[in-house]
């Protein structure tokens, strides 16, 4: 092993570094792994004349902001991490000392969220990112331990998927074009708004529609249903000539009389059918993109329709 950096030490197999704060010498742990370590003590070093004690969970916050979340989020991730930053962890938790932030603070935040009529999926996020926060400050040796807690995240109710009605379905594919050519493309494909703003007709190859730029990062191939096939073969260029959502939903709900209508829940009719005509789900988990089946499986559970079918099916054989 090299010589240690100035300021390192090893106490059997972990890597700790002494410094003095408020006329103490305190020894913060730097992890067992010889590089990682290094790294941490450089990062407590660029702290300059700020030393660990008087660092807030503000300064730790915008620490995080600029070397963590760029490389872990998408731009739209980020985007929405910065706003939370600025409406509620600041707030609430960015005069306080990151060292002396304890499970108490915590709980009293989710407290403090619920007071604010926050849907329970939104307090979920804005807990993800202080436990994200805590997580990366701990990496970094700016804390021994996350103190984030057990059991404070808020239990999310299981909802059906928002799917359209077949009736719906009819009346959103007759709009229109360019507008009812983007509802069927999503219909055909299931895929993400951002994906279907990218999407190319030089993506296409044999029928295939090869999704690059995907929110797991990983390309994925989605064969056209015959259906749709000869319709996409007319179009040039830049399949969705659109940019935002909103303007979009409006335009449908305008032109169908679909009042409810999300461009999201193209996806969800999308995945929802797919199932009820017999696709297995490992193979809906690849076309939709998702990294676990468990996300998938929320579209397991059979439309009320199918059940019902299912139900005279195996009832008519009973004999009763």
């Amino acid at each position: 092993m090299p010589k240690l950096p100035k300021g390192m030490f090893k106490r059997g197999r972990s890597f700790y570094v002494r410094r003095r704060e408020t006329g103490k010498d305190r020894w913060h742990w730097l992890g067992n792994d010889y590089e990682d370590a290094c790294r941490k003590l450089r990062q407590l070093r660029s702290l300059g004349e700020r030393t660990i004690s008087h660092l807030t969970v503000c300064q730790a916050a915008e620490e995080w902001f600029r070397t963590y979340v760029p490389n872990a989020r998408s731009p739209y991730g980020v985007k929405q991490t910065e706003d939370r930053i600025e409406r509620f962890l600041e707030p609430f938790l960015g005069h306080l000392f990151l060292h002396r932030l304890g499970p108490q603070d915590l709980r009293a935040y989710r407290l403090w969220l619920e007071a604010k009529n926050l849907a329970p999926l939104t307090v979920k996020h804005i807990l993800g990112d202080a436990r994200c926060l805590l997580n990366w400050a701990e990496d970094a040796g700016y804390l021994d331990r996350s103190p984030f807690p057990k059991r404070i995240m808020p239990r999310i109710e299981e909802r059906p998927p928002d799917r359209l009605t077949d009736e719906e379905v009819e009346r959103v594919v007759r709009i229109p074009d360019p507008h009812g050519f983007v509802v069927r493309l999503a219909l055909a494909t299931g895929l993400r708004w951002g994906e279907l703003t990218r999407a190319m007709s030089s993506d296409v190859e044999h029928d295939v529609l090869v999704v690059h730029r995907t929110k797991s990062g990983k390309v994925r191939r989605i064969p056209i249903p015959a259906w749709f096939q000869s319709e996409l073969r007319h179009h040039v260029g830049k399949l969705v000539p659109f940019a935002s959502p909103g303007q979009f939903n409006a335009a449908v709900r305008r032109l169908s009389d679909v009042e409810r209508y999300h461009v999201h829940q193209l996806r969800h009719t999308f995945a929802c059918r797919w199932l009820e005509r017999g696709g297995s789900l490992p193979a809906l988990q690849q076309l939709l993109g998702h990294s676990s089946v468990v996300t998938t499986q929320r579209y397991g559970r059979l439309s009320d329709e199918s059940v019902r079918r299912e139900v005279q099916a195996v009832a008519s054989g009973d004999g009763l």
